[in-house]
C-alpha cells in the first residue's frame, strides 16, 4: 500500500490549469523525485498536497488519512514535513530555535505553563533543545546551534532547513530544490544524507530537483511533469530514455546529456526550477 496517494489532482489559476489530474503513488521507505522544467507544476504540486493551496479536483491520501481540507499544522502534524526552494529559515533567530519552532507539533506545554515556567515546561524545553542538537550532529552542523541562523553559509543554511523539518519526526519529506546553489561536491555530500534520513530514520524522501546527477543518482523512482500534466515515470533508466521526455523536457539536443548524467566526470544539465 502506497504511504501517498495523489488521486487525479488538478489546480487552476484562472484560466491556467497549473496541475492537471495528476495521479502519483509513493511507496514507504522509498527515495523519489518529481522532474520538469520551469511552470511544469512541480511546486504547485507540493503546495497542494501540504495544503499551503487547496485541489480544484482530486485528493490525496498519507497514511489513510484524506488531506483535503486539513491546514498546514495539520498536515505535518501527521507526518509530512518538506524544505522550500528558497531557504525560509528565521534568520534573526539562532539555529537551535529555528528547530525548536519545527518541533511544535509535537511539544505539549500550555501557554499556560510556558508563561509560569513550570517544572514540565523546563523539562519538556530541555529535551527540545538536547534533541535539536542531536539532529544538527545528524546534518553534520555540530556546534552551530547557537549561531544566528543568517551568519551560516548557504549549504549550512540548507541542512538547517532539513534538520528543522526532521525535528517535527515525519514519515514523508518533501524537499524541494535541495541541491540549488550547490557544487559538485556539496551535491554529493547532500546525496548522502538523503540516503541517511531513509535508511537511518526510516523517512520516505521525495525530491523536486533540477540536477540531473543527483535526480538519475538517487531516484528509484521519477515522475515527469509538463505543463501540469505528468508525461512519463518509471526507474531511472526507463525515464532517461523516454523520448516525450527527452523532447518535451530537455528536447532532443539534450538527449545525450541526460543519457550520461549518471557517468562520473560528465557534466549534467542544470534545468527546472520554479514551477
Amino acid at each position: 500500500m502506497a504511504l501517498l496517494e495523489a488521486q487525479h489532482i488538478t489546480k487552476r489559476f484562472g484560466g491556467l490549469v497549473a496541475v492537471d489530474g495528476v495521479d502519483f503513488k509513493i511507496e514507504q521507505g522509498a527515495i523519489a523525485s518529481i522532474i520538469g522544467p520551469n511552470g511544469a507544476g512541480k511546486t504547485t504540486f507540493f503546495n497542494i498536497m501540504t495544503g499551503i493551496y487547496k485541489p480544484d479536483e482530486g485528493q490525496f491520501i498519507f497514511d489513510g488519512h484524506a488531506l483535503s481540507g486539513k491546514r498546514p499544522d495539520q498536515i505535518t502534524e501527521i507526518g509530512i514535513c518538506r524544505t522550500f526552494q528558497n531557504i525560509r529559515l528565521f534568520h534573526n533567530m539562532t539555529v537551535i530555535e529555528n528547530l525548536l519552532v519545527g518541533m511544535h507539533t509535537r511539544l505539549r506545554s500550555t501557554a499556560f505553563g510556558a508563561v509560569l515556567r513550570s517544572g514540565s515546561f523546563k523539562k519538556q524545553e530541555a529535551a527540545a533543545t538536547e534533541k535539536a542538537r542531536d539532529l544538527l550532529g545528524f546534518v553534520g552542523l555540530k556546534g552551530v546551534g547557537d549561531e544566528l541562523a543568517k551568519n551560516l553559509p548557504y549549504g549550512a543554511q540548507r541542512r538547517i532547513e532539513i534538520a528543522r523539518a526532521l525535528a517535527a519526526e515525519p514519515k514523508l519529506i518533501l524537499l524541494d530544490e535541495p541541491t540549488a546553489g550547490m557544487n559538485p561536491s556539496e551535491s554529493e555530500a547532500a546525496m548522502s544524507l538523503f540516503r541517511r534520513l531513509r535508511d537511518e530514520l526510516g523517512i520516505t524522501v521525495l525530491l523536486i530537483e533540477h540536477d540531473m546527477r543527483v535526480v538519475m543518482g538517487i531516484s528509484e523512482y521519477i515522475t515527469v511533469l509538463h505543463y501540469g500534466q505528468k508525461i512519463a515515470e518509471g526507474d531511472p533508466g526507463a525515464v532517461r530514455k523516454n523520448p516525450q521526455v527527452i523532447e518535451a523536457y530537455l528536447g532532443r539536443q539534450a538527449q545525450e546529456e541526460l543519457m550520461n548524467a549518471v557517468r562520473p566526470g560528465t557534466p549534467a544539465p542544470a534545468v527546472g526550477g520554479a514551477a
